[in-house]
């Protein structure tokens, strides 16, 4: 049986894709941005124990060598993230598809869709996918449009694998320069232009959001290059312009600014003169 790796699910949400939606966070990403708002979502608990005697809530214990986390007890306090050194959780749950639709089925009348996220939820695409089509093949949650909010560095065979089940997905580009892009995330970028590019081509592409840290990856340069191949691939996507806020990011070497409003709404100026874009700022 498929399970997946589940770090937790909001019922309503507004700002995870079009309407009301279900989301559900999935554990462990390819990625490390420096910006990351979720850092505890990055690895997967190793079963350290660090976090066992600080927990307030008694919710933690050592069950062998395994950390285990009674749901019951826990007052859902963050003490267990602030200690963990390796980036992770140890509230995450293994969960099969049926039992994360269980958790849809009562909030469905009230949704416009589901968006699975993360981490990285196309690190766990096998469990995306059969978690879709179990939502597909339910009849309260059918109607519900199926998303997937993803960083787009994952290869064309697994978005071959979604493509048949899910609805469209949201694309996070971090920069459009690679070297850049390495520094923010540790990673290069060439799989998630591809994505944009595969995504896009298929029907399959809601949005591009660009995550945008004052004096860091917001020059009108960078942003108009960045247009630039947006509209090369679609002139009238969506493209979302995200300011960096600092909520939950770990310490970082290169320093994170929040942009004022006012610097956001003239990128959105920049990437308007490059396309026809839906542009929509946050």
């Amino acid at each position: 049986m498929t399970t997946g790796l589940v770090t937790g699910t909001i019922e309503f949400s507004a700002v995870d894709g079009p309407g009301n939606r279900f989301v559900t966070f999935l554990q462990g990403c390819n990625l490390d941005c420096l910006a990351c708002h979720n850092p505890y979502t990055i690895n997967v608990c190793n079963d350290c124990g660090i976090c066992v005697e600080g927990c307030p809530s008694g919710a933690l214990s050592l069950v062998g060598t395994r950390v285990a986390w009674d749901p019951t007890v826990c007052l859902g306090s963050d003490a267990c993230l602030t200690v963990c050194p390796y980036d992770a959780t140890p509230k995450a749950r293994t969960m099969t598809p049926a039992q994360l639709v269980d958790l849809v089925r009562p909030a469905a009348p009230f949704l416009s869709g589901i968006t699975v996220s993360g981490g990285e939820a196309t690190q766990q695409a096998a469990f995306v996918r059969a978690f879709f089509e179990v939502l597909r093949d339910d009849p309260a949650t059918a109607g519900l449009t199926r998303f997937v909010d993803t960083n787009g560095d994952a290869p064309q065979a697994t978005w071959d694998l979604l493509d048949p089940v899910m609805d469209a997905a949201m694309v996070d580009l971090k920069a459009l320069d690679a070297d850049l892009h390495r520094r923010l995330t540790g990673h290069g970028n060439a799989l998630i232009l591809d994505s944009i590019r595969t995504l896009a081509a298929r029907g399959r592409l809601y949005e591009v959001r660009l995550l945008l840290a004052s004096g860091v990856n917001d020059s009108d340069d960078l942003l108009a290059r960045t247009g630039a191949f947006l509209a090369a691939v679609d002139p009238t996507m969506r493209v979302k312009v995200i300011g960096y806020r600092p909520h939950g990011v770990r310490p970082s070497p290169i320093p994170l600014l929040e942009p004022t409003a006012e610097h956001l709404a003239h990128c959105a100026t920049v990437l308007a003169g490059t396309g026809d874009f839906k542009l929509v700022t946050l």
